[in-house]
Formats: C-alpha cells, structure tokens, sequence
C-alpha cells in the first residue's frame, strides 16, 4: 500500500495547503480499475470568510462535508451537469476547501480513455468536471475520507511542484472576490485549465 498524505497536512490554512497540493496525487479506484490524477492546478476556498466559497453564507446539506474534518472529498453538482472535487482543509468548523481544477494522468490512461473518448491525452483531466470524469467521481463519493488506506479516493505524496514553477492569479470563473490571487498552477505544465473570467448569464427577455 502506498503511503497517503497525513491529516495534518490538510490540517492548515487553505491557502497553503492549495499550493502544496501541485504535483501531489489523487487516485481513484472502482470496480473498472484505478485512475490516479498528478495534479497541476488547484484553487483555494476559506469558507465563511471568503464570498466565493460555498459555504459563505452557512451550513446546508449541500456543503455540510466542507466543515470538517480536514482530508475529506467534497463533491458537487454544477451547471446540471458535471461534478466537482474538493479536499477539505483547515480545522473543523472552517470549511476551506481546495477545489481540484486539473492534472495529468498517471496511472490508468486506458480506463481514463473509455470514460472520455473525444479527448486528447493532455485534455483528459484539463478542468475540474474532466479531472471527475477521468476519475469517475461521482456524487456518490462525497465525504470520502483520502487520508485513510481503506479508501477507495487516496490522495497520495508523488512529488511536490518545484516552487520556483508555482504562478498564482485570480480564481477562474467566480464574480465574488474574484480578484484573489487562490488560483495556483503549474508553469507550463500543458494539462492547466485555461483561465476564464467570470460572465454573467444574460436573462431571457420577451417582446409582446
């Protein structure tokens, strides 16, 4: 069995367990057979301090995972269609969570492949609903527990990013606090989601 990340390493500030997550790896395994995800983008969420995390504006049944303990997988359902990953940091009770946004695959590109045939390699786990597809994680897996061997989603060492290779900038896609440099990624890396600012939806207007 390999080694997992320990408890203690979620357990600190979201914006310092985010960037430590480069180059860590998320594995996956089901009954098709293991997938296992080297990741090369992630974004920071604090919880109730911070306009853009879920859980801003309290607990519900939705987010109830994020508030701890720390090392826990939070998964959503966005836009009616994808899932989303999250592992929970921070103390309980504070409901920061890193959002996985995107990684290359390194063990299982076969079983990946069958889940996303339309994709290249580098765009197998390019975005956070690709990177849960390429898993294949599903609602299902909310609240799983990566820290514990007997877990099916493991969040394994592999080999911290080279921090002289780690760029930071605004989180993709949110209109709340989007400014705040918790995106981290990767330079170069060709897997990295690209970066897209946040549009609001136009309503529907009708002539009569």
């Amino acid at each position: 069995m390999d080694a997992l990340l320990p408890r203690d390493f979620f357990d600190r500030p979201v914006e310092q367990v985010a960037p430590a997550l480069l180059g860590r790896v998320l594995s996956h395994t089901t009954p098709e057979g293991e997938v296992a995800v080297r990741l090369t983008e992630v974004e920071a969420y604090a919880g109730p301090l911070d306009p853009a995390s879920h859980s801003y504006r309290g607990r519900t049944a939705r987010n109830d995972v994020m508030w701890g303990p720390p090392g826990h997988a939070y998964v959503y359902f966005t836009y009616g269609m994808h899932f989303c990953v999250n592992l929970v940091c921070g103390p309980d009770g504070m409901s920061s969570a890193v959002l996985l946004r995107a990684g290359e695959i390194v063990v299982g590109e076969d079983l990946a492949r069958e889940r996303r045939p339309r994709s290249t390699v580098r765009d197998l786990a390019r975005g956070p609903a690709r990177l849960c597809q390429a898993l294949g994680i599903v609602r299902e897996h909310n609240g799983l527990d990566v820290c514990d061997p007997a877990s099916t989603l493991r969040a394994l060492p592999g080999e911290p990013a080279d921090p002289a290779l780690i760029r930071t900038g605004p989180r993709t896609g949110v209109s709340s606090a989007k400014d705040t440099p918790w995106r981290f990624w990767a330079d170069g890396d060709p897997t990295v989601s690209p970066y897209r600012v946040h549009v609001p939806r136009k309503r529907k207007t009708t002539h009569g």
